[in-house]
C-alpha cells in the first residue's frame, strides 16, 4: 500500500482534509488489519487512488493498526491514537481482523474488540450489506440459475445491541466447579426505531418492500422489536412492510430469494443472515458493507467476510468485496455517486471478461489473484467513468 500519510499529530492533517476551496479533499483512516486485509485493502486503496485522479478529489490516508496487527504491536487490540483518527477522518476502510493466532487471548482483548469497539464508539448503529446477483457469477452459486436469477437485495443490520453488546456477559464459575455462559440480547424502543426508520428509507429507495425479521414468538425481546417497527411503519405508508420468523427467513433465502428487497433485523440474525445471503451470489468475497452513524462522516466500509489466515500472503483472496466497500463509501460518505457508479460498472466489465479468483472460479474462466484481479478493475475503470 501506498499511503499519502502516516499517523501523526492530526490537528495540521484533518485541517487539510477539510479545505474544500480548489477541489474536494477527504480523509480516509485505513486499517488493513489481519490475514489478507493488507493485501484486499491494498487493491481497494488503488482503486480510491485512481479515483482521486479522475475526479478531481483529493483523498489523504491515514495508516493505523487494528485486530491481531495491533495486539502484536501494542498489546491491545485498537490503539485510542487509532480510534481518534477514526473519529475525525470522512471514513474508515476496514480489511478484516483475527484469526487462530489469538484466539486463546481473553476474550476482552481478542482481535474482534477492535471492530466492536469501532463500532460502539463511532455510534455505527446500521449495517448496510447488499447482495446482487451478476449474471456472469450464476454458475458460481450452489443454487440453480432459475432461483437465483434478478436476486438483488439490501439486508440493514441493527450493529450495535443485541446479543454481542448486552449486559451481564461472560462466564463465570459455579459452585460445583462447572462453568456459565451468559449472553444478553437487550434493546430499547429508540434503538429498534433508529434502525427501523433507516430500513424503511433504504426501501423507499428501491423497491418499496421491507421484510422485518424476529423470533417474535419465543423471544420477548423481539416482540418489542415487532411492535416498534410497525409503529415506525405509519410514517412510511408506501413501504410494503410484513414479518418473518428467523428461522423461516433463513429457509426462504434459500427456497425462493427473490422475493426479499429489504430485509431488517437485529444483531445477531443480522449476522448470519447476511453471510448466508452472501453465498447466493456464489461467494462471500464479493458482499461489501456500509456500517452508518447519525453523522454520514461517522462511517466504515469493509468486506463482510473474515481474515481467512489460511490463504493470507498467497495473493488469492477476492478483493471485489473491499473494492465495492470503497464503491459505498463515495456514494454514501464522500459525495461521488458517480464514482461509485463507475466502479461497479468496472467490476461488472471484468467478471464479464471471464476473469475469477479462486473462490469464484468456473471452469473456462480465466483464474487470476488478488493482485490481478484489482489491476483489471482498475484497467476498466479507467475507461467506465460516467
Amino acid at each position: 500500500m501506498h499511503l499519502c500519510f502516516q499517523a501523526g499529530e492530526s490537528g495540521y492533517l484533518f485541517k487539510l482534509a477539510r479545505e474544500t476551496q480548489k477541489v474536494k479533499k477527504y480523509s480516509v483512516t485505513v486499517l488493513a488489519g489481519d490475514g489478507i486485509g493488507p493485501e484486499i485493502v491494498s487493491e481497494a486503496v488503488n482503486i480510491l487512488q485512481l479515483v482521486q485522479q479522475m475526479y478531481g478529489m483529493q483523498i489523504y490516508f491515514i495508516e493505523e493498526l487494528a485486530g491481531g496487527a495491533s495486539i502484536d504491536e501494542y498489546g491491545e487490540p485498537l490503539k485510542d491514537r487509532a480510534l481518534d483518527f477514526a473519529k475525525q477522518s470522512d471514513a474508515v476502510l476496514l480489511g478484516a481482523v483475527g484469526g487462530p493466532k489469538w484466539e486463546g487471548l481473553d476474550y476482552s482483548i481478542r482481535p474482534e474488540r477492535a471492530l466492536l469497539k469501532l463500532r460502539k464508539e463511532l455510534e455505527l448503529f446500521a449495517n448496510l450489506r447488499p447482495a446482487k446477483i451478476y449474471n456472469a457469477l450464476k454458475g458460481a452459486s450452489t443454487l440453480k440459475p432459475e432461483v437465483i436469477d434478478g436476486v438483488d437485495m439490501m439486508v440493514v443490520r441493527e450493529l450495535t445491541g443485541g446479543l454481542y453488546f448486552g449486559t451481564p456477559k461472560g462466564v463465570e464459575k459455579l459452585p460445583d466447579g462447572t462453568e456459565r455462559g451468559v449472553n444478553t440480547m437487550v434493546y430499547t424502543t429508540a434503538e429498534i426505531d433508529r434502525i427501523a426508520r433507516v430500513a424503511f428509507e433504504v426501501a423507499m429507495m428501491r423497491g418499496k418492500k421491507l421484510v422485518s425479521v424476529d423470533k417474535a414468538n419465543v423471544l420477548e425481546t423481539t416482540e418489542l422489536w415487532r411492535r416498534v417497527v410497525i409503529k415506525a411503519g405509519e410514517d412510511y405508508p408506501e413501504v410494503q412492510l410484513s414479518h418473518m420468523y428467523v428461522d423461516n427467513c433463513a429457509m426462504q433465502l434459500i427456497r425462493n430469494p427473490k422475493q426479499f428487497d429489504v430485509i431488517v433485523t437485529e444483531n445477531t440474525f443480522g449476522d448470519i443472515l447476511s453471510d448466508e445471503a452472501a453465498m447466493l451470489t456464489g461467494s462471500i468475497g464479493m458482499l461489501p458493507s456500509a456500517s452508518l452513524g447519525y453523522d454520514k462522516r461517522r462511517a466504515m466500509y469493509e468486506p463482510i467476510h473474515g481474515s481467512a489466515p489460511d490463504i493470507a500472503g498467497k495473493n488469492i483472496a477476492n478483493p471485489i468485496a473491499t473494492i465495492l466497500s470503497v464503491a459505498m463509501m463515495l456514494k454514501y460518505s464522500l459525495d461521488m455517486p458517480e464514482a461509485a457508479i463507475a466502479i461497479e460498472n468496472a467490476v461488472e466489465a471484468v467478471l464479464n471478461k471471464g476473469l475469477r479468483t479462486a473462490d469464484i472460479y468456473q471452469d473456462g474462466a480465466k483464474k487470476v489473484g488478488c493482485t490481478e484481479m484489482g489491476l483489471a478493475i482498475a484497467d476498466e475503470l479507467k475507461k467506465t467513468k460516467v
